[in-house]
């Protein structure tokens, strides 16, 4: 509810609402002397009665869980409602019209409680022509989604009958004056019905009073073109901050610290057949920053320790994209977030026809911390089998991490992140304090903390004294200025002993050219692109570190196959340590050989060089 209540009007709520009466619906209260009473307090188990009312003062308290206030308080506690929506229900209790303020303007009185009682008219008309011999596609539609009568009236689902004005008419002899029916949002201009033909869903706060309706088109000749229509917003319809479902959850929600968020009306109604009754859905729009802070209200949870709030998303791109945005806005969450993906795309309305109510308590029950799923779609886009891909898919990975609201659990995710990529913890954390450099420098245009990247990278020519490509750029300078000092084979290196593009199109070249007459020429000749030309000039006429014989060549061409070894071992482990031993029995085992051969190559190129 938008706007702020009259302070004149909340006191006389507080002072029209005597406490002993409201707690009395709910406790059963005895004299316990003194002018106070006492009973079993409503929120939290207990034997002996520890729950105290002052009606004098106008004051309750628990002696047990150590909470206590006024009437407002307690009506908050106990039925979950946020401070307005409390004042409000003490309002037409007592038979108060309550005054909103709204941006400096005062609106008509009684407006909100006639829309609300408008809206509540609006759906008992709805509800009773689900019945009528025109609604029988309204009916077909429900059963075809497995929802018979006794499930519709559960819902209060209605119909809007194909007549234009039917519902303005029949509200309008009800006394119900034709501003109200368009503020509301039930009419249109000319006294027509905001909705007509279509199944109609009452969404109602967690107070139970009526703020609107979402209606889905059954018809082919519907005129409205989106298949979902929902009430316009009105000075009780806050599309942003409304969640199907939230009458049906919200003590389910505060009692277990759980809120299930699903993407429709009838996955709603699925959900709570099958007794996941904590599910809730946005209506009309994506899911907010204002329904997450709404959720965290009704948890009443503020140690970040409890609670949990589970998103169902498709397992396809699209579900994917939609939990990177929820990740992206989970600092708003104080419970942990979590996802629950169905992987064989269904949602939760037809899992239920498909493979019954279980089948949606195991969805539910399956769910994942968000930042895993995230991580895991993430990793899923590199190729891991490499060294680049895993250190690309770290840095992507921990500039999300950055957005988690508990600092502390961070570095249990980088933990986490590197069990999923197949890294060291220490590299992890090299990587995320490297985006956090960057984050921190960017702004100001600094360079980054230790040295400069190699130059010539971004151009695709190597850096000469990037010391990682050391032995690489030795060995070409080697082959191209003293061949006769290798065997035909050159040693048997390989392209795959070059990690450089720039050095493997070098050696690409060396090795589809055999040496011989007019060598160099026709090395030059076969360069394609000017900038492999004159890589291949500076090797060529680039000076050696020392004077070269065949025993410095060979140990040049081990060294370079030593590392492209070590690299294919670091792959390996990181491959094993994603394999599953048990599911995954045969690859894990393949692996161990393959690792037990490359360790077998290790050792005797080490060999080579130690000679």
């Amino acid at each position: 509810m938008a706007g702020r209540i009259h302070e004149e009007d909340i006191a006389s709520v507080r002072e029209r609402s005597r406490i002993e009466d409201v707690v009395g619906d709910y406790v059963a209260l005895r004299n316990a002397g003194g002018g106070a009473l006492k009973g079993l307090c409503p929120f939290h188990d207990e034997k002996t009665p520890s729950f105290q009312v002052t009606p004098a003062r106008g004051l309750y308290y628990c002696f047990g869980c150590q909470v206590g206030g006024d009437v407002i308080d307690f009506l908050q506690r106990q039925q979950n409602l946020s401070f307005v929506e409390a004042v409000q229900v003490l309002a037409d209790r007592a038979a108060i019209t309550l005054r909103i303020e709204d941006d400096g303007t005062t609106r008509q009185p009684g407006l909100r409680k006639q829309i609300l009682e408008a809206n509540d008219a609006a759906r008992e008309f709805f509800a009773a022509q689900l019945d009528s011999p025109e609604a029988i596609e309204g009916r077909r539609f429900l059963a075809g989604r497995d929802f018979d009568r006794d499930i519709a009236l559960r819902f209060s689902i209605g119909y809007a009958p194909r007549h234009g004005r039917a519902l303005t008419q029949t509200l309008r002899g009800k006394g119900f004056s034709e501003e109200v029916l368009k503020a509301a949002g039930l009419s249109r201009d000319g006294g027509r019905d905001f909705f007509v033909g279509r199944v109609l869903w009452p969404i109602r706060d967690s107070a139970q009073a009526t703020l609107g309706f979402g209606a889905r088109r059954i018809y082919d000749d519907d005129r409205m073109p989106a298949k979902y229509l929902n009430t316009p917003e009105s000075p009780v319809y806050k599309k942003s901050q409304v969640l199907y479902g939230l009458d049906l959850a919200r003590r389910e929600i505060g009692r277990r610290s759980q809120a299930v968020i699903v993407e429709g009306y009838t996955d709603v109604m699925a959900a709570h057949l099958a007794g996941v009754e904590t599910a809730v859905a946005s209506c009309g729009t994506a899911f907010g920053d204002d329904h997450a802070r709404l959720l965290q209200r009704l948890m009443g949870r503020t140690d970040g320790l409890h609670g949990e709030v589970i998103f169902t998303f498709d397992g396809d791109k699209a579900g994917q994209a939609a939990a990177l945005k929820v990740f992206k806005g989970d600092q708003n969450f104080i419970s942990q977030t979590y996802v629950a993906i169905e992987p064989t795309g269904l949602d939760p309305c037809d899992l239920r026809m498909q493979h019954g109510e279980a089948a949606l308590r195991e969805l539910v029950a399956r769910r994942v911390p968000l930042y895993r799923f995230v991580m895991s779609n993430i990793a899923k886009g590199y190729d891991l089998d490499r060294a680049e891909g895993r250190l690309a898919a770290a840095r992507e990975a921990v500039a999300l991490l950055g957005s988690i609201r508990d600092k502390s659990l961070v570095d249990q995710y980088m933990r986490e992140l590197a069990g999923v990529l197949g890294m060291d913890i220490e590299e992890v954390r090299r990587e995320g304090a490297s985006v956090r450099r960057q984050a921190a420098n960017a702004p100001h245009h600094e360079p980054l903390d230790g040295p400069e990247p190699p130059e010539g990278d971004a151009a695709g020519m190597p850096n000469p004294a990037d010391p990682a490509l050391l032995a690489e750029r030795d060995t070409l300078k080697l082959m191209l200025q003293h061949p006769l000092l290798f065997d035909a084979a050159w040693n048997s290196a390989t392209p795959d002993d070059f990690t450089h593009p720039g050095y493997v199109a070098v050696f690409g070249l060396i090795a589809a050219n055999p040496f011989g007459e007019d060598w160099t020429e026709r090395l030059r000749a076969a360069a394609q692109s000017e900038q492999l030309q004159q890589l291949l000039l500076a090797l060529l006429v680039e000076p050696l570190v020392m004077e070269a014989d065949e025993s410095y060549a060979l140990k040049h061409t081990s060294q370079l196959r030593l590392d492209r070894v070590r690299r294919e071992l670091r792959d390996l482990k990181s491959r094993i340590q994603r394999t599953d031993p048990i599911e995954e029995a045969a690859s894990h085992r393949a692996q161990f050989v393959q690792l037990t051969e490359l360790e077998r190559q290790r050792r005797e190129l080490l060999a080579i060089l130690h000679d």
